[in-house]
């Protein structure tokens, strides 16, 4: 689209998992320029994730660099957003401690139980949302502790990735409530951190940045930043929000429309309802984040949505892709003639908060076709995201559901999720993700009220299928156990 040199804009930057990405957003809520860069995942050993940060350093100045030449004028300002929970440990001088662990490292199982030996699950679900989990912050830091303590006794700051870019940017330690709330150590009653869990665990809570609101500037860029960017020193800087909130925001999903909520077909599914106050699962099985707008967002998560269909495509029909896959599953009836699949390839979220929990087919037969094995991960992943909607159904107030990810592009996936939710799903025509909310958050900095665009390419209705009703009844009677009592 050519703007025209007079054209502002701001630009969101998100610190994901696979690469940075910069996307400029002008004051009609329209992308002028997009550019994204690359790094490598980081596995140690099974289980562990990492990345490096001075890779995300590089990827995210090449992109902002990138960006920055393609536009008309300078951008009014920056906002970060990026992957949530993970542990950038600094020393006294600012330099990163040791690799950042990231949000899917499965190594903290002891710390988890170390964890809840000092702050019973009750406590940590009522005061922060969440019980301890192996994927939070906190865990992080206590594994380190206990496993690498030279590493520790250096470390006197921890930032999450994308407020380790805020620092590399301006030179402030902050972070903001969106990504604090999956720390383990944030009450989101009073919008604080939680001494009372540090000092339960022996934790000094000088470790952690000050708190600033999603929409703050927090700094403006620094000269050696300017440098690297090639955008103009001074520009500034918003906090902006974690991954998913950042990701809300440029769907409209905020307490002021508690009934417009989202469902995210990626490499793992995510649930999220708006919340106007902060009601946890009692239990904790679903997740509850602050949101950037003041609300909250309670979240249930299946590790292995598209992953599954990955998986699947990978192992037994590597000739196919996603499209041929989802032709193929149509060849087979609703229910799969008895298979059912449980997604749960990688551990699970809600509602069982499990790492170790594993998938499985069952109902496997001489009779059974490849027709009905891709059916049932279809319609496996559908039913995983029921069970987890089962947890959050009392809490949250939804009546549609926007979908996003790669497999919202699987019409009939997306028909059979409408189908097991009872809600309308509206796809969208395209969709820029996180950075796209950030820089949203950006121009709410600068005192604009930029309503996000969102193209819908088609609105899809619930069906009663009584099929599929037996099925799902069937797919939860042959559920592993919740040790958390779904």
């Amino acid at each position: 689209m050519d703007s025209g040199a007079s054209e502002r804009s701001v630009i969101g930057l998100d610190v994901g998992t696979s690469g940075a990405k910069a996307t400029a957003v002008t004051e009609r809520a329209e992308v002028l320029a997009e550019h994204e860069a690359g790094y490598a995942l980081l596995t140690p050993r099974p289980g562990w994730t990492e990345q490096s940060a001075d890779a995300w350093w590089t990827a995210a100045t090449t992109a902002l660099a990138e960006v920055a030449r393609r536009l008309p004028r300078p951008p009014e300002a920056i906002a970060l957003t990026g992957q949530m929970h993970g542990l950038v440990p600094l020393d006294d001088a600012g330099a990163v401690v040791r690799n950042p662990i990231l949000w899917n490292d499965q190594r903290t199982e002891d710390a988890v139980a170390e964890i809840e030996m000092a702050v019973s699950r009750d406590d940590l679900v009522a005061r922060g949302g969440n019980p301890a989990i192996t994927g939070f912050q906190l865990a992080k830091l206590v594994w380190l502790r206990r496993h690498e303590p030279e590493a520790f006794a250096r470390t006197r700051h921890v930032l999450f990735p994308k407020d380790y870019l805020t620092y590399r940017l301006t030179g402030e330690r902050v972070a903001e409530p969106t990504d604090a709330s999956g720390s383990n150590v944030f009450d989101l009653a009073t919008g604080t951190w939680d001494e009372s869990v540090l000092t339960a665990l022996g934790l000094d809570i000088a470790l952690y940045p000050r708190l600033v609101a999603s929409d703050a500037q927090v700094g403006r860029l620094h000269a050696d930043a300017a440098r690297a960017t090639g955008l103009p020193e001074g520009t500034p800087v918003v906090a902006g929000a974690g991954d998913n909130a950042a990701a809300a925001t440029g769907l409209a999903i905020s307490r002021t429309d508690l009934g417009r909520g989202s469902v995210s077909l990626g490499t793992s599914g995510v649930l999220q309802a708006p919340l106007a106050r902060p009601t946890p699962e009692p239990r904790g099985r679903a997740h509850l984040f602050a949101h950037a707008d003041g609300g909250f967002l309670l979240m249930g998560v299946t590790l292995s949505a598209a992953g599954s269909l990955g998986w699947l495509e990978r192992t037994l029909f590597p000739s196919s892709d996603a499209a041929a896959l989802s032709e193929l599953a149509a060849d087979s009836p609703t229910g799969a003639r008895g298979v059912t699949f449980h997604p749960h390839l990688a551990g699970e979220r809600t509602p069982y908060l499990d790492p170790d929990l594993r998938g499985a087919w069952r109902g496997l037969s001489l009779a059974t076709t490849a027709a009905d094995l891709v059916r049932s991960v279809f319609e496996g992943v559908a039913f995983s995201l029921g069970h987890a909607y089962e947890v959050m159904r009392p809490l949250c107030d939804l009546e549609m559901l926007v979908a996003t990810g790669g497999g919202s592009r699987s019409r009939f996936w997306v028909q059979m999720l409408a189908d097991v939710l009872h809600l309308p799903v509206t796809r969208l025509e395209e969709e820029h993700g996180a950075a796209y909310g950030a820089a949203l958050l950006a121009w709410r900095a600068l005192g604009a009220d930029v309503r996000p665009h969102i193209p819908v390419a088609d609105a899809i209705e619930p069906r009663h299928d009584a099929a599929l009703e037996e099925a799902y009844r069937r797919y939860r009677e042959l559920a592993p156990r919740d040790r958390h009592g779904a």
